[in-house]
């Protein structure tokens, strides 16, 4: 496997000119085509895509990297974000945010210099996944632990709100009318929330999902996807809440994806050490069209609407020791962003 490095111009060409194909009538077959190491120490949570200026943005512990999409180079750091799991831009408003954990705030800063511009308190506790909806205006935080979401104003740069849940909020996504849908982990729930009124509309159990993680959605067919421990795939209808379909994944994912362009999900296998390719085939059938090899630890995407690429973060870690208690260690060296993209058309 070749690093974006060595891929040369006419590939880094190539994938530049991907970003102005048509959306894709079928599913393709995916390969993982590259692999960018990040150098440094820390561990990672969430990342995001700024496909405009082909930016990755990497949590890693105390900072954020942003990988270059096209040349595979560290483009710049952000740091001061200790604790940082999840990670938004907006490039409307030409600004990204973070969610740093351990001081209980969000970095804003500048998407064009990835200079840091404020820090924004929060009053919930361990802020992790978040997300903008551009309906409403407002940033959503989900705080880990305290069971709420933190509602913030990013014009005004404060907290204005407080969300509270029955559980232990994961990841989300909002589909663009005012309504935001997140996974409860501990209570294998999804929660509606309206984003006008800030308050949790609608609950649904999510029968037969263990500690769901994470969350992709098809705002046009209105279908949830909340990706479980317990290998499966829920999907939900956004609309009354039933269970349209369950899909077979594999072991530890912490993410989702949704590529409106081909009707594709995709769930990050951490502990197989695969990415799950799921096709819809209409709004009520879902098969699994691929099971593609990625890493072990690669359980966090991010996909990048342009280009149809998608990162997974992974790392080696070194072998468990008798009677150790907690996480192996990492191997120094060895993080390093996955690159997966379409490769040619699935017949």
């Amino acid at each position: 496997m070749k690093t974006l490095k060595q891929c040369g111009p006419l590939m880094l060409a190539m994938a530049l000119a991907a970003c102005a194909h048509a959306p894709m009538a079928a599913p393709p077959t995916y390969a993982v085509t590259a692999n960018a190491p990040l150098p440094g120490e820390g561990r990672w949570d969430l990342l995001t895509v700024d496909s405009a200026r082909h930016h990755v943005f990497v949590s890693r512990g105390d900072r954020v990297q942003v990988l270059d999409a096209a040349s595979g180079r560290i483009a710049g750091t952000l740091a001061g974000t200790d604790g940082v799991h999840g990670i938004v831009v907006v490039p409307a408003l030409r600004r990204g945010y973070t969610t740093n954990g351990k001081p209980g705030t969000v970095t804003e800063f500048d998407l064009d210099s990835l200079q840091r511009l404020r820090d924004i308190p929060l009053t919930g506790k361990s802020p992790d996944a978040a997300l903008f909806d551009a309906h409403s205006g407002r940033l959503f935080v989900f705080n880990a632990k305290s069971n709420n979401a933190s509602v913030v104003d990013v014009q005004a740069g404060r907290e204005i709100a407080l969300i509270p849940f029955e559980g232990n909020p994961e990841l989300a996504a909002d589909d663009g009318a005012g309504h935001v849908f997140v996974n409860i982990e501990d209570k294998a729930q999804l929660d509606e929330i309206d984003t006008g009124t800030l308050k949790v509309t609608r609950q649904w159990a999510l029968a037969d999902c263990e500690e769901p993680s994470g969350l992709a959605l098809d705002a046009a067919h209105a279908r949830v996807f909340s990706v479980c421990q317990n290998q499966t795939m829920v999907v939900t209808d956004a609309v009354d809440g039933h269970q349209v379909a369950r899909v077979p994944i594999g072991e530890g994912p912490d993410g989702a994806a949704f590529d409106p362009a081909s009707q594709t999900v995709f769930s990050p296998n951490g502990r197989s050490g695969t990415l799950t390719v799921v096709h819809e085939d209409d709004p009520d059938h879902f098969s699994v069209v691929q099971t593609l090899p990625t890493q072990a630890s690669a359980r966090t995407i991010a996909l990048d609407e342009r280009s149809h690429r998608l990162y997974l973060p992974a790392a080696k870690f070194a072998a468990p020791v008798a009677g150790q208690t907690g996480r192996p260690a990492m191997v120094p060296n060895s993080f390093s962003v996955l690159v997966v993209e379409p490769v040619s058309p699935r017949r």
